[in-house]
C-alpha cells in the first residue's frame, strides 16, 4: 500500500519548507545555466562564423552556415527529450535531471576551447555541429524533466509555484545570456572579442554548468517515483508507446498549448528587435533595452502566474493571462509604433503576457499519469517546439508582407487557440484527488500503463 504521506489528500494550507525551497532553487539554477548556454551561441554567431568556416567564403554564407548549426540544436531536441524521458520514467527523474546539465555543460565548455577552421580545417565545423546537437539534446530533456521533478517534489498545493519558479529560471537564463553579451561588448574592444573574448561566455557557462551538476547531486529522487518503484508500479512497456496509446488527447492539447508558448517566446521576445527595427524604424539600442525589459518581465510573471494557479486554479487563471498576452502583443506591434514613448512600458506588458508559458507545464504535468508523465510531457513539448518553433518565424514573416500588425495578429489567434487547449486539458488530479501530487492510487494497476 502507498504511504499516507503520498496517498492522502494534502492540506490546503501546505507551505514550502526549506528543503522544498532548496530543491526548487537548485532546479531553477541549473535550468537557467542550461538556457544561458543554449542561447549564448546566437549572440556570438557572427564571430563564430569567422572562426569555424573558411575565410574564402562570403560573410553572408558563413553566417548562414552558423545559424544552420544553431538550428541543428533545435532539431536534436525531440530525440534528446524522448530518450531522457524514457530513462527518466523507468530509472528515475534525478539521474536524467543531473545528466541533462552535464550534457549541456561539457559541450559548452568544449565550444569555448575548440580550435577554429585554420587549425582543424573542415573538422572544426563538424565538431561544432556535434557539440551543438548535444546541447539541443540536453535542452530537450531539461525543461520537461525539470517540470516533472519539481512538481513531484512540491506540496500538492504548491505545484503551480514550483512550475513557475522553474520556468522563471529558464527565462532568467535567456536574460543572463543577453546581459553577458552586452557586458562583454562594453568591456572589450571588437578586435578583442573577435580574437578571444567570444570564448569567455562559453567557458564560464560550461564551468558553472559543471558546478550546477555537482549541486544537483544533493537533490533526492522524487517521492512519486520512489513510491512507484517501491510498489512495482512503473511502466512495463516503452513509456512513449504507452503515451501514444493511452494519452492521445493529452498529447494533442499539449502540442497546441506549446505552439502558443513558442509564439509568445519567439514573436514577443526573440523576433521583436529585428521586426520593430525593420517595420517601424526603432533603433537597435531601444529594441535591445525593450528586449531586456520584456525578458525580465516574463521571468517575474512566470513565477507570479504559477503561484496564481495555486490560489485560483488553472481555469481561473487562464482568462486573465490570455487577455494580458493579447494586450501585450497588440501593444507591442500596433500601439508602440504610434506612441514610441510608451515602447518600454508596452515591452514590459508583452513580457507579462508571455508569462503564459507557466500555464503550459502546469497543465501538462496534470494531464499524464505519473508512470508515463515524463515521456508524455517531453514528447508533446519537444515535438511542438521542433515543428512550430521553426514554422512560426516563417509564418510571421509572410504575414508582415501583407500587414505590419501581422505578428500581433498571429499571437492573438494563437493565444485564443492555446487558451482553449489548456482549458480542455484532462486533469487526473481533479478526477482523483489522491493524485494531486501525481501518486498512483492504491489498487490502480499502473504496471499495465
Amino acid at each position: 500500500p502507498l504511504s499516507p504521506a503520498l496517498s492522502s489528500a494534502p492540506s490546503p494550507a501546505a507551505s514550502l519548507t526549506w528543503k522544498d525551497l532548496r530543491t526548487l532553487m537548485l532546479a531553477a539554477l541549473g535550468g537557467a545555466l542550461e538556457f544561458y548556454d543554449f542561447v549564448i551561441f546566437a549572440y556570438f554567431a557572427k564571430v563564430i562564423a569567422q572562426h569555424f568556416f573558411p575565410a574564402s567564403q562570403p560573410d553572408w554564407l558563413r553566417q548562414t552556415e552558423t545559424f544552420g548549426l544553431f538550428g541543428a540544436g533545435y532539431l536534436a531536441r525531440p530525440l534528446g527529450g524522448v530518450i531522457m524521458a524514457h530513462f527518466g520514467d523507468l530509472h528515475g527523474r534525478k539521474k536524467m535531471f543531473a545528466f541533462s546539465v552535464l550534457l549541456m555543460a561539457a559541450p559548452t565548455l568544449l565550444i569555448g576551447l575548440l580550435p577554429g577552421f585554420d587549425t582543424l580545417g573542415v573538422g572544426a565545423p563538424l565538431v561544432l555541429l556535434v557539440l551543438r546537437m548535444a546541447q539541443g539534446a540536453a535542452i530537450g530533456g531539461e525543461a520537461p524533466g525539470g517540470w516533472v521533478f519539481v512538481v513531484e517534489h512540491a506540496s500538492p498545493r504548491r505545484t503551480g509555484l514550483a512550475c513557475g519558479l522553474l520556468t522563471g529560471g529558464l527565462t532568467a537564463g535567456m536574460l543572463l545570456g543577453s546581459l553577458v553579451a552586452l557586458g562583454l561588448n562594453a568591456a572589450l574592444s571588437p578586435t578583442a572579442i573577435t580574437d578571444w573574448g567570444w570564448r569567455l561566455p562559453f567557458i564560464l557557462g560550461g564551468l558553472f554548468g559543471l558546478i550546477a551538476m555537482r549541486l544537483r547531486r544533493w537533490l533526492h529522487e522524487t517521492p512519486v517515483f520512489a513510491e512507484m518503484q517501491a510498489n512495482d508500479m512503473l511502466a512495463k512497456q516503452a513509456p512513449l508507446l504507452a503515451v501514444l496509446r493511452a494519452s492521445r488527447r493529452a498529447i494533442a492539447l499539449s502540442v497546441i498549448g506549446t505552439w502558443t508558448l513558442t509564439a509568445a517566446i519567439i514573436v514577443l521576445l526573440l523576433m521583436m528587435p529585428a521586426l520593430l527595427q525593420s517595420l517601424h524604424g526603432f533603433s537597435a539600442a531601444s529594441t535591445m533595452r525593450a528586449s531586456l525589459i520584456a525578458t525580465l518581465s516574463i521571468t517575474v510573471a512566470a513565477v507570479a502566474i504559477g503561484a496564481a494557479t495555486d490560489r485560483w486554479g488553472l481555469r481561473g487563471t487562464i482568462p486573465p493571462v490570455i487577455a494580458l498576452l493579447i494586450a501585450g502583443a497588440w501593444g507591442l506591434y500596433a500601439v508602440a509604433p504610434l506612441h514610441p514613448s510608451w515602447f518600454m512600458a508596452l515591452a514590459a506588458l508583452a513580457g507579462i503576457g508571455a508569462g503564459y508559458v507557466s500555464l503550459v507545464p502546469i497543465a501538462m504535468v496534470r494531464a499524464f499519469p505519473p508512470a508515463i508523465r515524463f515521456s508524455g510531457l517531453s514528447f508533446s513539448y519537444n515535438l511542438s517546439y521542433a515543428v512550430f518553433g521553426g514554422l512560426t518565424p516563417a509564418c510571421v514573416s509572410a504575414l508582415v508582407g501583407h500587414n505590419p500588425t501581422g505578428p500581433a495578429l498571429y499571437v492573438i489567434v494563437m493565444a485564443l487557440i492555446g487558451g482553449a487547449a489548456l482549458w480542455a486539458m484532462p486533469d487526473i488530479t481533479a478526477q482523483h484527488p489522491t493524485q494531486a501530487r501525481g501518486t498512483p492510487l492504491a489498487g490502480q494497476d499502473a504496471t499495465r500503463i
